[in-house]
């Protein structure tokens, strides 16, 4: 008897709640038939805390940005309501007790991304427009916080490391299979892989580095275990899929960083000491400094533009036309802004999330491109580091360049620390180190950190290597 009135009150409750979607659509009032939704993602959230945080990495290369339906305010579903839930959730539970691992607090990652807020939030009261720049901070608090501060707890249990990454990697795939059906219907046309992967992403850029970011993970999902037959050909056509998807993105910043994750991965696994390294670089900016001149002229005679009809040598190759190409002239016009305006502000900046209203009017006539506005509507600074040291100051751009140092660092000590006899986690630290070079050698000259689609995955794997690390401490530890 119970049973049938438990039954019975899920289907009037189900038809009730049709009936009443179809009354919100027919008075065009459709987005309140997610309220049902969000209590259920609050109840999951509260219940199910770890898997709602699991849940992410799947939900961010598949979410949609509400402004393009909107129209007034931009805001991703289903990943920023669950982050602020959390973050709002993992606060109170931190003041009734502790939410997070205190390790955390001594981590070098941990230190430099708290600078980091720290600054913006210093940088957010000098703001030449403190609303918008409280906003962008209150945003990166909700990117990072839940993340990064309480990833550790997650991550500590290992096995949870792979479920993120696998998560993660059927998410993009599920997105590009939608992308590559949808740009096929074109003829793989280079205008219109400019926007089809449009409502999971907004441009072909933004695509393009979340590509080139699971690339590594694919291949690190493959060799870090022998697997039977039937999972070897899942993951190679789950490879397949991805390759296709960075070529056809026609994207030249992701393929070459995909080339320079490869280049990491040389580096690593050769043992090439820091100091070969670091020797390496002084000489190699000290022959581009000598050389700027013949290497002007010479970038000046390539004409190559990024076309569809050319080879992927020839597509990279137009990466250093900065003569013809209107998308490197604009960057470069961007750049050029970005440094006009730490020489009026060098020790605060603008102000966080500024940069678009601001940089008109440092733009140089000469510099301008077809598709530069005068009215600086085009967006932000097109670099991780730049838009920073626009925005907020030479401490903004040291603030990111610590928190890249700190990532690296630790990731890479972490590889080399960790038990060779365990290869799957090891293989997968590896993955989740290559991933992040291509995100940030991409980030030099694009910057996606104030999206889902680069923050979640780029603290999630902070909030690994600082678990891991834990875990590997905590190992040492027991052993003596």
């Amino acid at each position: 008897m119970q049973t049938f009135r438990s039954h019975t009150f899920i289907v009037l409750a189900s038809l009730a709640y049709i009936l009443l979607s179809c009354y919100l659509v027919w008075i065009d009032q459709a987005y309140l038939t997610l309220a049902p939704v969000g209590l259920l993602a609050m109840y999951c959230a509260i219940t199910y805390t770890q898997w709602t945080y699991l849940a992410l990495a799947l939900f961010t290369p598949l979410s949609i940005n509400i402004e393009e339906y909107t129209e007034s305010f931009g805001l991703f579903i289903p990943t920023e309501p669950i982050l602020f839930g959390l973050l709002i959730l993992m606060l109170l539970r931190h003041i009734q007790s502790r939410a997070f691992e205190k390790e955390i607090w001594s981590h070098p990652i941990v230190w430099a991304v708290s600078f980091y807020l720290f600054w913006i939030f210093i940088t957010s009261i000098t703001s030449q427009y403190p609303m918008a720049s409280f906003k962008f901070f209150l945003t990166k608090l909700w990117f990072i916080i839940p993340v990064l501060f309480y990833g550790p707890s997650v991550f500590k249990q290992t096995k949870h490391v792979k479920t993120f990454i696998w998560l993660l990697t059927i998410g993009m795939v599920v997105a590009i299979i939608y992308t590559l059906i949808v740009h096929a219907s074109y003829n793989f046309g280079e205008k219109e892989g400019h926007w089809v992967m449009w409502p999971f992403f907004k441009d072909h850029t933004i695509y393009g580095a979340a590509v080139a970011f699971v690339t590594p993970l694919i291949f690190g999902l493959y060799f870090m275990k022998k697997h039977g037959p039937l999972m070897q050909l899942t993951i190679i056509c789950l490879a397949v899929v991805v390759l296709l998807g960075l070529y056809f993105s026609y994207t030249r910043a992701a393929q070459l960083s995909v080339v320079a994750a490869l280049g990491v991965l040389a580096i690593i696994k050769l043992k090439i000491k820091f100091k070969w390294l670091a020797s390496g670089a002084v000489l190699l900016v000290v022959f581009l400094y000598l050389s700027k001149d013949a290497i002007q002229m010479e970038l000046e005679q390539n004409k190559i533009e990024h076309t569809t009809k050319e080879g992927l040598s020839e597509r990279l190759q137009s990466a250093t036309n900065i003569t013809t190409d209107a998308s490197n002239l604009e960057r470069l016009n961007r750049w050029s802004c970005a440094i006009e305006m730490f020489k009026e502000r060098p020790v605060f900046g603008f102000g966080p999330g500024t940069y678009a209203f601001e940089y008109a009017r440092f733009q140089d006539p000469e510099n301008l491109t077809i598709i530069s506005t005068n009215f600086g509507d085009g967006g932000n600074a097109h670099s991780e580091f730049l838009g920073p040291l626009a925005e907020m100051g030479f401490m903004g751009m040291i603030a990111m360049i610590l928190i890249v140092i700190a990532i690296f660092y630790k990731g890479i000590t972490l590889y080399l620390k960790w038990p060779s006899e365990d290869r799957e986690m090891r293989t997968l630290i590896l993955s989740m180190i290559l991933a992040l070079v291509t995100y940030f050698v991409h980030g030099i000259i694009n910057n996606f950190l104030d999206t889902d689609k680069a923050a979640i995955p780029i603290w999630g794997f902070c909030a690994a290597f600082i678990a891991l690390e834990i875990v590997l401490k905590r190992k040492s530890i027991k052993a003596h």
